[in-house]
């Protein structure tokens, strides 16, 4: 239950108060007619009759100034779990995520639509999102606008930064973004196919930055092994396949996570990727629960109903069985 204007409650010391001073005042009031005497009067009959209308009216008006108040009660109860986590991914978006050895498309694909799933099943956290290929750009900063992030992760597409891979600047990126955090928890994604190429912050050094701010680092290297194909568009045969060798930084992915209490994972296919997610989400989870009601009903119309029904059959008695006789 909760009260929409509660303030309304002080007129009931008021109420109460000009009942007492209407009540000093009529018996100090003279009489308007004398009798030479009363003994013939019902008296403890009348008394006990103006003391019911008037509890029936005291009623009715108690009911109203409590409606007033705009009580409302929750038909819904939802329990709400989850730790309040800031999670940062930082996404690769570099030439060699077009390597189409992950289906039904290239990696940058399957990456966005895992990671899509992965911010749906994280109602009560907020989520941003990095980008990064030659230098790193924030997409979204952490918010729970998911539906917001969501979108935003569909339109990632090549040539929104300049190529090359800076993990480094990535994870600095995404660092700066949880640097103001005051959640019980905050963790970086960063996922990859590469080696750091470019940036002026060594992923190592922004491994200590993220050690020394709390914020454990889960790093994904994605690829198969050996080589894969990646499409390449010619001017004069069109599109075409050429297979690229594989080189990702394993060591360097494995010192991030290791310095900051996260882990290393390798995704050599779409669905590997999907498990490490899932698995990522399960290792964040913590016992946190909460009430919370939705689907609030407003009880003061139900009041005055009854209010109104107190009124009519006081009016009802005073007129009827209870009249009073001039």
């Amino acid at each position: 239950m909760r009260w929409l204007t509660p303030w309304f409650f002080l007129l009931i010391p008021l109420l109460v108060a000009l009942h007492f001073l209407r009540r000093r005042t009529g018996a100090n009031a003279p009489a308007a007619l004398g009798f030479s005497t009363v003994g013939w009067l019902p008296a403890r009959g009348r008394d006990r009759t103006r003391l019911v209308l008037n509890a029936i009216y005291a009623l009715a008006i108690l009911l109203v100034t409590v409606a007033l108040a705009r009580p409302q009660k929750g038909l819904r109860e939802n329990e709400l779990s989850g730790k309040g986590v800031d999670i940062m991914l930082a996404l690769d978006v570099s030439t060699s995520m077009r390597s189409e050895d992950f289906q039904p498309d290239n990696r940058l694909f399957v990456a966005k639509q895992v990671a899509q799933v992965f911010v749906g099943q994280r109602p009560h956290d907020r989520l941003g999102l990095v980008i990064f290929a030659g230098t790193a750009v924030t997409q979204c900063p952490l918010t729970l606008n998911h539906p917001l992030l969501s979108d935003l992760i569909q339109r990632v597409d090549f040539g929104m930064v300049e190529d090359g891979t800076a993990i480094g600047q990535g994870l600095a990126t995404a660092l700066n973004r949880l640097r103001q955090s005051r959640a019980k928890s905050r963790v970086v994604i960063l996922l990859t196919d590469g080696d750091n190429n470019r940036g002026a912050i060594d992923p190592l050094t922004a491994a200590e930055l993220a050690r020394a701010l709390g914020v454990r680092v889960y790093t994904i290297g994605v690829g198969t092994s050996g080589i894969a194909p990646m499409p390449v568009d010619d001017p004069a045969f069109g599109r075409r396949y050429v297979m690229q060798p594989v080189v990702i930084d394993e060591a360097t992915l494995r010192g991030i996570a290791s310095r900051t209490g996260g882990r290393y994972f390798r995704a050599k296919d779409s669905q590997a990727l999907a498990a490490i997610y899932r698995q990522i989400d399960q290792m964040e989870k913590s016992d946190l629960t909460s009430a919370a009601y939705s689907d609030w009903r407003d009880r003061g119309p139900d009041l005055v109903l009854i209010a109104a029904l107190l009124l009519a059959i006081g009016f009802g008695l005073s007129l009827t069985v209870w009249a009073r006789v001039p």
